[in-house]
């Protein structure tokens, strides 16, 4: 890494927890049911940021990688887009044209993240249901599952970079785990997914491992309280007892799994557009932060999408098949 791009990518970081704590400290204050309208009205918010981001990159994009020369940009390019054709003698032209491609791969990285994401949305909505969540609750926990999305794409996009840098052979494996998703989709396309609690790899974990209260305390995380044969029962303020999870904890992480799981395929399909991890992380966050006002939007019409799971393993049958021959023809994102 470049000191400009950690210094970059620090101040991208600073600038989107600013966001987060204002959303979960001051706006997001008071537990309440989400309306559509207000749904809607935020889902325009994230949107417009992103948007702004993408007019940032056209103009300023050089300024990620601290480009100040040709042989500044011809490095750049020599990592992350070998196929770009530029002139040594127009520099500010060959500039420009970096900077679009930058701001198209985002554009398009976005919006794969964003398609894909919905399949996961409805994967939410059946953790919300199984776990008995209050829809007045599904805010504070989407807050923090959204939070940690956010840290796991950091590591998986940098260390997918990192490797993909060293062995460009693993886009090869990208490809091929893409078409096997989008098969095993679309078989499964018309099979009426469920979640089954007490079976599911988290919570079987958590059980053998921590100590987990068995019934919901308002918005906590965590409770105090003793163990009375297979049960567990609440202590007063100020006493001593076992430090034990609630079910909206545990609700949290297994969303956190869920997203881990969806990772394997969304941060391989963006990578289809870009070799630029900047660029890849960017375009993840910017769709990951307007999940939680999405998620409120589809609850409302989640009825009207019947052909999704066939639309989403196209979609990723398409870019898996790029990844596959991208050594032998160049698609453009």
């Amino acid at each position: 890494m470049h000191s400009t791009e950690i210094l970059f990518l620090i101040g991208f970081v600073v600038f989107i927890a600013a966001i987060l704590i204002l959303d979960m400290l001051v706006i997001d204050r008071k537990a309440h049911a989400v309306s559509i309208k207000e749904a809607g009205t935020w889902t325009l918010v994230w949107i417009t940021l992103a948007l702004a981001f993408s007019a940032f990159l056209w103009f300023y994009g050089d300024l990620v990688h601290g480009i100040h020369n040709f042989d500044d940009l011809q490095a750049v390019a020599s990592r992350y887009a070998t196929h770009l054709k530029l002139n040594p003698n127009d520099f500010e032209g060959s500039l420009q044209h970096y900077r679009h491609y930058m701001t198209i791969s985002y554009i398009s990285g976005y919006l794969i993240e964003k398609t894909l994401s919905v399949d996961n949305l409805f994967v939410m909505m059946m953790i919300f249901t199984s776990f008995g969540v209050k829809n007045t609750e599904y805010q504070h926990v989407l807050n923090w599952g959204i939070l940690g999305a956010i840290v796991l794409r950091f590591v998986f996009i940098f260390a997918g970079a990192a490797i993909i840098q060293r062995f460009d052979w693993v886009l090869l494996v990208f490809g091929i785990v893409l078409v096997y998703s989008a098969y095993k989709m679309y078989r499964d396309r018309n099979k009426k997914e469920s979640i089954n609690v007490e079976h599911h790899p988290m919570v079987r974990f958590l059980s053998k491992y921590f100590h987990v209260y068995p019934r919901f305390d308002g918005d906590n995380f965590f409770v105090r309280a003793v163990k009375k044969g297979n049960d567990y029962e609440l202590v007063g303020k100020g006493m001593k007892g076992l430090l034990c999870m609630t079910p909206l904890f545990v609700t949290v992480l297994v969303i956190e799994f869920s997203d881990l799981i969806f990772a394997f395929d969304s941060i391989p399909a963006v990578f289809s557009v870009s070799l630029d991890p900047y660029v890849v992380f960017f375009s993840n966050i910017f769709a990951i932060l307007g999940l939680r006002a999405m998620f409120f939007l589809l609850a409302a019409i989640a009825d009207k999408f019947r052909y999704l799971k066939s639309g989403v393993s196209f979609l990723l049958l398409f870019i898996g098949v790029k990844l596959l021959i991208h050594h032998y023809v160049e698609i453009d994102a």
